[in-house]
């Protein structure tokens, strides 16, 4: 049963990913942090549990995606170029930094990142703006931005991405497969963080390696994989804003949630 419920989360995550072409760490997350609190999982450990394996998967969505981005010649590869190295600083700090953090702070600090993704949905229309992009010095310092919190909240970055490439001129589509080619670098460095994490052995489930639990990793990949294609065919056939705005509002309540729960612990 538990297994099944791994393919659920992973034809979930799929799915959102393919209509609305945003990684699926946003839901990965809470659905891991509720799945091994029903399991008994330690308070402390579970939402770094979470975000690691949640960052872990995103190695095997972004392949596929950059794959069909590149053949669709939407990455702008010298924008990968120039954010990869503050990515992947970012992204091992990031995850370093997420580490050393309470469980209850971390899932606070969560919660209000759902509300934030939730409030981006509602409200953010992508609009290309006139601008360059920034000199070598503001591109790492944003590629550096983007993979600390990335590795922190357990996402691809496409969330973070997107807006600033499309804010400095460059077309959406292309902002959205150099997004998904940023993804890779920050999920490498943000697993291998989470992954390498010295933590009480006892702790942790069978089958974790740091705070990646693997279980969980190939069930969401099997799944995730196919139903990210289903997801975008599904985009072109139904009135993506209004699901846009139905996953918004549970995304809210999630954020919301998870505040309230730690609050009131």
């Amino acid at each position: 049963m538990e297994y099944l419920f791994y393919l659920m989360v992973g034809c979930i995550a799929g799915l959102i990913s393919g209509l609305f072409g945003l990684g699926g760490g946003a839901i990965i997350v809470p659905l891991l942090i509720f799945s091994f609190a029903a399991r008994g999982m330690p308070h402390e450990i579970i939402t770094h549990l979470a975000i690691g394996t949640s960052l872990a998967t995103i190695i095997f969505t972004a392949l596929s995606s950059i794959y069909t981005h590149h053949q669709k010649q939407a990455i702008r590869w010298d924008i990968v170029k120039t954010l990869v190295p503050s990515i992947l600083l970012g992204g091992v700090l990031g995850g370093l930094f997420a580490i050393s953090l309470d469980g209850v702070l971390l899932q606070l600090l969560f919660g209000g990142f759902l509300i934030l993704v939730a409030l981006q949905l509602l409200l953010y229309t992508p609009q290309v703006g006139g601008r360059t992009l920034p000199n070598f010095m503001g591109m790492s310092a944003s590629g550096s931005c983007i993979g600390g919190v990335s590795a922190v909240f357990g996402i691809g970055g496409g969330t973070l991405t997107v807006p600033l490439l499309t804010f400095f001129g460059v077309k959406i589509h292309q902002a959205v497969g150099t997004a998904a080619a940023c993804g890779l670098p920050i999920a490498l460095a943000a697993t291998l963080a989470y992954g390498s994490a010295t933590t009480d052995v006892a702790s942790l489930p069978a089958g974790s390696v740091g705070f990646v639990f693997f279980p969980a990793l190939l069930g969401i990949i099997v799944a995730s994989l196919p139903c990210a294609r289903l997801g975008a065919l599904l985009a072109h056939r139904v009135n993506a804003q209004k699901l846009r705005r139905a996953f918004a509002w549970v995304t809210m309540g999630l954020g919301i949630q998870f505040i309230w729960i730690n609050i009131t612990l």
